[in-house]
């Protein structure tokens, strides 16, 4: 059996369905009101905040994955994440099972460095606090050999189906909508994104390799960065035509977060779309060689045959 610990999201669905072509046909799904993506996927409801809970979602599962998302705002990630990974840490050595966690690059330093799996965890924001926390519970858990578990860290999101990122949010959301589309504060730093579908498929494999626990991996992402006004250029030549899009300054997103909250909750990470964004994937890709990683071009032309956008 193995287990997704908050299945809902669009990375729970992928993973699901990889873990049943190539891993294994006992899947369960765990969340408040989960979902089944397959006819016989076993349902639990279960809330991650209770211990008890955790402990039976987990009985008879040899490996969990824990891929919830929380509500975007900052004072429920500090409240609640230490004690979602606490009680799957304490879940997990109950019941003798492995753990693959699914984090973010909140927690590293927004600057131009190129992030690697030993990048410190310097975090300017109380969402990256809260990532430092959970990941710092779950080495120490590692390190003391409380449980087998292994850490699998993605850059932003992009992808079809229900992928929510500021990218898709921005420019292929506006787009399916007949909207201008917008970039944050630059157009000509490089970004790093990570292909929504790429990232399930690679945590299976990964949770499913034996040597892999015990360490962190960033999961795989095309190295041909693109800048967003390359990213809409593309867009433009699949589309045959012309799109013209806003850069959102500093000073238009200030006055804005006054009067939306998700601008407001998104401020902590703006540096980082102030310079390039260099995720480096190349441990997985040496251990992986065979992994097929989706290019951006085909990802964008992926997306706006899912989004239908014309």
């Amino acid at each position: 059996m193995q287990v997704i610990l908050g299945a809902n999201g669009i990375i729970g669905e992928e993973l699901a369905k990889e873990l049943r072509s190539h891993y294994t046909k006992e899947i369960k799904l765990v969340g408040r009101n989960p979902t089944k993506v397959h006819t016989d996927d076993f349902l639990f409801k279960g809330d991650l905040l209770q211990a008890t809970d955790v402990h039976k979602a987990l009985e008879n599962a040899k490996i969990a994955y824990l891929t919830v998302g929380l509500p975007y705002q900052s004072k429920i990630w500090l409240r609640d994440w230490p004690i979602i990974i606490k009680n799957v840490i304490s879940g997990c050595k109950k019941n003798n099972c492995k753990l693959v966690y699914f984090d973010n690059t909140y927690a590293y330093p927004q600057d131009s460095k190129i992030q690697k799996e030993d990048t410190p965890l310097q975090p300017k924001g109380k969402k990256g606090e809260a990532k430092r926390i959970a990941t710092e519970l779950l080495l120490n858990a590692i390190k003391n050999k409380e449980i087998n578990a292994v850490i699998c860290r993605a850059p932003e999101f992009y992808g079809p189906g229900k992928t929510k990122g500021i990218t898709n949010t921005l420019i292929f959301d506006a787009l399916k909508t007949n909207k201008k589309p917008k970039v944050f504060l630059k157009d000509n730093v490089l970004r790093t994104f990570i292909y929504t579908p790429d990232a399930s498929k690679a945590m299976a494999l990964i949770g499913n390799t034996s040597d892999t626990y015990g360490q962190t991996w960033h999961l795989p992402c095309d190295d041909n960065r693109l800048t967003y006004k390359e990213i809409i250029e593309q867009i433009s030549l699949q589309l045959d035509r012309k799109i013209t899009y806003n850069i959102l300054g500093v000073f238009i997103l200030k006055i804005a977060s006054f009067f939306n909250q998700n601008i407001r909750e998104t401020k902590e990470l703006l540096p980082r779309y102030n310079i390039d964004n260099i995720f480096d994937s190349s441990k997985f890709k040496n251990r992986f060689p065979d992994f097929k990683i989706t290019s951006y071009q085909q990802g964008i032309s992926n997306i706006i045959k899912d989004y239908k956008i014309r």
